[in-house]
């Protein structure tokens, strides 16, 4: 059985984070704390209730391609119409689309707990969302009206439609062509692959964001439209009307995260497809990269909500599970002990509460500064705050993605036996949680775009930000005498991190394949320094409960330790890391495609 470990979520919110002062300004004045907790307890009734008990069945029995349509366990949609008619698909829209106005943190909360529960089922709001808010900030007046507010109320569906069976992530070729038609429209012609949530029969109507090329338009990204293409047409009231030319040719059969259908889309093939122009032509990938990184970050949360299910079944089943005894006991007749006294099992159960309350403290920390932002009416300061997030997002992607999949392959061990077996959930959360490394953005595109884009973008001051923020909260932490070691090695870690920067910055004007050529390293390394920045903020959190008696000790006690294991045992794997990025080594481009 998964469960929610809401003591964790309350004091990443309102301990660490404050999240409660956002009530303070006017936006966000409908949730003082008592609001986010109901907020909270209505998403963990309907993730318990209504997400979960199918997710198992889901898993074994993935959506099936019959005549043309799509067929899937009918409780999905069941779950789906209790979580629309609780609000949550426009939880965080206006009240001018009747929105929640909820803060992207504590939808990103709530966003958490349906993803532990069951991340199939919840991939089609977290695709609805990201569509809608793309109409929201690019579309017109009219587009809003017919497709934003039925997204908003859950009556539509949404999803992205960027790779093409020749083109993956390599966006410069894809070849989806949008025709001008008199009326103002275009029709589209070409095949979408990779479409998660492309089709189905859930929703009234769904929203497909497509990028495709006008015709004379520029080669490469710069010549890229994007277009609203819904499945069926609508008229100005949002009525559904003929179906448009979107043919679903058939569904990807995958290795995990099989409840949210992922499909191959012709456009345009056998009937005539509108498409709806967003913005000014040619500025389409500019418009979705907006949904991008927001998907990145919610990918980043996906990833960590399944870290954290397979971390609380195994420490469920590693303090009910009799097996051995203390190394010193050699009286076989003795009682077995739980297999939590092991230190090998504290070890793996250690490695996994590390990587996911790190994981979920930077993701909800990102989701943070997207609030901050939308309140800042100081340009400049806003802006500084818009760097850090572009700097923070390939790694909230990409870090949970990685290292919280590690925690899926802690919690099998844990089992044992039984963690590679149908009978506990973890193989089936390893196996959905594998996708993460992938979609989005690949991991080591994660690491291209972190150490060729974002740390130099606007003269490295995103990188000077998360310096200074990291350096603000070390100095808090070294006024208190039992974190002065560990702010001590954060510190030196942070320094020997922006060292190695600067000198992979230098190097990339003179040979950026060289300097590229271990991004994927960077992007670990300098995760682990901002994952042990988290852990150094609860734990600073921590001891300050702890001084004055509030909370539960036991509670904030394992949060030390953990600050502990995370910067003893993973933090200094970077120095490693580092010495091999101030080489600028060359190994991988040494070795040529056909010596392999």
């Amino acid at each position: 059985m998964i469960t929610i470990d809401r003591a964790d979520l309350a004091f990443q919110l309102f301990d660490v984070l404050g999240a409660e002062r956002l009530a303070e300004n006017q936006r966000f004045s409908d949730y003082d704390r008592a609001a986010i907790e109901a907020a909270l307890d209505t998403a963990e009734r309907i993730a318990i209730d209504h997400f979960l008990p199918h997710a198992a069945d889901l898993d074994q029995n993935e959506p099936r391609f019959v005549d043309g349509k799509v067929v899937m366990d009918s409780r999905v949609g069941e779950a789906l119409a209790v979580y629309r008619d609780a609000g949550f698909f426009g939880a965080g829209f206006d009240h001018e689309w009747s929105g929640g106005q909820m803060p992207e943190t504590i939808r990103s909360a709530c966003s958490f707990i349906f993803s532990m529960a069951n991340s199939g089922t919840a991939g089609y709001p977290f695709l609805t969302v990201g569509a809608a808010n793309l109409i929201a900030a690019f579309g017109t007046p009219e587009q809003k009206e017919r497709f934003l507010r039925p997204m908003v109320g859950g009556r539509f569906f949404g999803t992205m439609c960027l790779s093409e069976p020749q083109a993956g992530s390599s966006l410069s070729d894809i070849i989806t062509r949008a025709e001008p038609q008199q009326d103002g429209t275009f029709r589209i012609v070409g095949r979408k692959m990779w479409i998660s949530g492309g089709d189905q029969e859930i929703s009234e109507n769904i929203v497909h964001m497509v990028l495709a090329r006008i015709p004379g338009s520029p080669p490469g990204v710069k010549g890229i439209s994007l277009f609203i293409v819904p499945k069926y047409l609508v008229d100005e009231s949002s009525a559904i009307g003929a179906r448009n030319g979107v043919v679903l040719a058939g569904l990807n059969h995958k290795m995990g995260y099989r409840g949210t259908t992922n499909a191959l889309l012709n456009f345009g093939e056998q009937e005539p497809c509108t498409g709806y122009l967003v913005g000014e032509e040619h500025k389409g990938l500019a418009y979705m990269f907006q949904m991008m990184n927001e998907a990145r970050i919610g990918v980043g949360m996906g990833a960590t909500a399944l870290g954290a299910a397979g971390y609380r079944v195994s420490l469920a089943y590693a303090r009910e599970r009799p097996q051995g005894r203390h190394p010193g006991d050699k009286d076989p007749e003795s009682p077995q002990l739980p297999i939590i006294e092991h230190a090998d099992v504290r070890r793996l159960l250690l490695a996994q509460k590390a990587a996911v309350e790190g994981a979920l403290a930077l993701l909800l920390y990102a989701a943070h500064v997207v609030d901050k932002i939308r309140l800042e009416s100081d340009e400049a300061k806003r802006r500084e705050m818009e760097l850090l997030l572009d700097l923070i997002t390939p790694i909230a992607k990409s870090w949970p993605s990685e290292f919280c999949l590690e925690a899926n392959k802690h919690a099998i061990q844990v089992l044992g036996g039984y963690g590679y077996t149908r009978d506990y959930p973890v193989e089936r959360l390893y196996r959905d949680n594998r996708l993460n490394p992938i979609h989005e953005g690949t991991h080591g595109i994660q690491g291209i775009d972190l150490l060729g884009r974002k740390v130099a973008q606007a003269g490295g001051a995103g990188m000077r930000t998360l310096a200074a923020r990291i350096m603000h909260d070390i100095a808090e932490a070294n006024a208190e005498d039992p974190l002065r070691s560990h702010a001590a090695e954060l510190a030196g870690h942070l320094s020997e991190t922006v060292a190695t920067t600067g000198k992979l910055a230098g190097a990339l004007a003179d040979n950026p394949r060289l300097a590229l050529a271990n991004a994927t390293l960077y992007l670990d390394m300098l995760g682990h320094v901002t994952i042990g920045w988290m852990w150094l903020r609860q734990a600073t959190t921590a001891v300050r409960k702890l001084r004055s008696s509030e909370g539960d000790a036991d509670f904030l006690k394992g949060k030390l330790v953990a600050c502990r294991y995370f910067l003893s045992y993973e933090l200094p794997r970077t120095r490693v890391q580092r010495a091999l990025l101030d080489t600028l080594d060359d190994t991988t481009l040494t070795m040529k495609p056909g010596w392999f």
